[in-house]
């Protein structure tokens, strides 16, 4: 695990990227011109200059190709509308069934468990992907989250368009993906009709909560053996920042500039935050209080503490909204 986050923290500096979602918009907050689709919201926090994802050669029409989309590969240019999509990050096959591209996916990554659409396509190892194996699949469009092994540039010395999208370092830059996504994949107006969506039940969350979760603390636990956690500038913690809770790792030196801090439990111990969601999987809840001095923290001693589904809390794609509504319930549960 303490390999994945220093991935992800590296990945996130080269990408500038790999994000969350932002609150409620009071226009079409989708609209896609010669610059980057965006969105406008009402409230912070919001990244105000999301990377850009298509460019002048891009239309709006969804059936119209060739269109050029922009991400950390450079400038991609697909010809015709992809019918074997390759997506090796299980955030972007959801993002791709969510936009009506499900039948056009045929492989993701290990992870790819999610809808339930989803079961037939291959799954390959991104972690250790062996790029020949990805080219005998013959995909016109492979879409990747982190490039190891130059798998990049491989593709397109055979001809094959490639999208290298990060994981989201925002909100903003979750919906963005989800454009750029469409765009590509010829699903540019389910994409736009999504990300509103997105939008307005994140809005009627936030409503809903009102002020009820201003000031609480949480730690939001990712991993329960190196602790590196989300802070509130990940695309996580802008979630809760959405509910005004307030983030102990706000506190911690990030080293990788990741927005995941590396903690120690002697740190946590003495934040002693009013929330504790463990998001790592397993069943925990039951051992915290066997961990050292985790007994005199409140929010064990009131059974203040949430498990989120990991998958629901790692992936910056349709689910976020999952997501903070298991953030606003877990706060609305604090004793």
């Amino acid at each position: 695990m303490k390999r994945l986050w220093i991935v992800i923290a590296a990945l996130t500096l080269m990408v500038a990227s790999c994000a969350a979602e932002e609150p409620a918009a009071t226009e079409a907050p989708v609209a896609v011109t010669t610059a980057a689709p965006t969105t406008e919201t009402t409230a912070a926090p919001t990244t105000t200059d999301p990377a850009p994802t298509t460019t002048a050669a891009a239309v709006s029409m969804d059936d119209h190709f060739p269109v050029t989309v922009t991400s950390a590969a450079g400038e991609t240019t697909i010809e015709e509308r992809p019918e074997r999509i390759a997506a090796l990050s299980a955030t972007h096959v959801e993002m791709l069934f969510a936009v009506g591209a499900g039948e056009q996916v045929i492989a993701g990554d290990l992870f790819a468990n999610y809808p339930p659409e989803a079961g037939g396509i291959e799954l390959l190892d991104s972690f250790n992907l062996n790029v020949e194996s990805l080219i005998a699949l013959d995909p016109d469009l492979v879409i990747l989250s982190f490039d190891p092994v130059d798998a990049v540039a491989a593709l397109d010395a055979v001809g094959i368009p490639t999208l290298l999208l990060g994981t989201a370092t925002s909100i903003e830059e979750a919906y963005t993906q989800t454009l750029t996504v469409g765009d590509a994949s010829g699903h540019l107006s389910e994409a736009r009709e999504l990300v509103l969506a997105m939008q307005s039940d994140m809005d009627a969350i936030v409503d809903t909560v009102g002020g009820s979760a201003e000031g609480l603390t949480y730690y939001h636990e990712t991993d329960p053996f190196s602790y590196y956690t989300p802070n509130s500038a990940s695309f996580i913690g802008q979630l809760y920042n959405l509910l005004g809770m307030e983030n102990i790792a706000d506190a911690a030196p990030d080293e990788f500039g990741s927005g995941f801090p590396q903690l120690s439990p002697e740190f946590i111990v003495d934040a002693n935050p009013d929330l504790i969601v463990l998001a790592a999987g397993g069943d925990e809840v039951s051992t915290l209080a066997e961990r050292p001095g985790w007994d005199t923290m409140t929010a064990v001693a009131n059974d203040n503490v949430a498990v989120i589904d990991t998958d629901v809390a790692s992936r910056w794609g349709p689910r976020i909204v999952e997501l903070l509504r298991a953030i606003a319930d877990a706060a609305g549960a604090v004793q």
